[in-house]
């Protein structure tokens, strides 16, 4: 099998997984369902994968990639045009809804997979997780280091508040406020974000 197709069948098969667990929990989810779902044959999941547990780490890997690749280039589009780290922070927070929105069955097991802890993957989770935090942490930073920000901000604390801030926000405005628009939410949670994090000299408060 040549890498475009494995990659494609991964991608058929990590889809397949993700909105079946999520209609029905990791344990009653099949490699035959999933196999079915992905319009494969179950030998090709096991060809791809050891096992389950080894496809459902594996799509967390690749979950959570996708979304620190995303937070990065947002970050660095906008820092490669000459704008400030705030700025770089907002277009992440932009980047991270709109991952929501594209994805939002693996945020939902995300983030009810960061809440257990019996899992055989939560290493890996925890892993790809700091990857992504670190991602934000890094752009803080850099704010905090040319002045735009409170030298008394908690960077690492702060970064950890911002990432489960917007996948939070998020989740609650895809559930229960779905009539409003990503440009609403964004708006909301900037504000939130420019009143709880302060520039240095302005005395505002930094984030909790």
């Amino acid at each position: 099998m040549t890498t475009a197709r494995r990659q494609a069948t991964r991608q058929r098969l990590y889809d397949a997984a993700v909105t079946l667990i999520a209609e029905k929990g990791f344990s009653a989810t099949t490699v035959d369902e999933i196999a079915e779902r992905a319009g494969v044959a179950k030998g090709t999941v096991y060809y791809n994968f050891a096992s389950k547990n080894d496809l459902f780490e594996e799509l967390l890997r690749h979950g959570v990639g996708l979304l620190t690749t995303s937070l990065s280039r947002a970050a660095d589009d906008v820092t490669g045009h000459g704008g400030s780290r705030v700025e770089a922070l907002d277009a992440m927070i932009r980047a991270g809804l709109v991952f929501i929105v594209r994805y939002p069955s693996f945020t939902q097991l995300y983030v009810a997979e960061l809440w257990r802890t019996n899992r055989t993957w939560q290493d890996t989770l925890m892993g790809v997780r700091q990857e992504a935090v670190a991602v934000v942490e890094k752009v803080l930073g850099e704010a905090v280091a040319a002045g735009e920000l409170s030298r008394e901000t908690d960077v690492p604390l702060t970064a950890s508040a911002l990432f489960g801030m917007v996948l939070v926000a998020a989740l609650d405005w895809q559930a229960f406020q779905p009539e409003r628009s990503i440009d609403e939410v964004h708006a909301a949670l900037s504000r939130l974000v420019q009143g709880r994090t302060g520039a240095a000299g302005a005395g505002a408060a930094t984030c909790p």
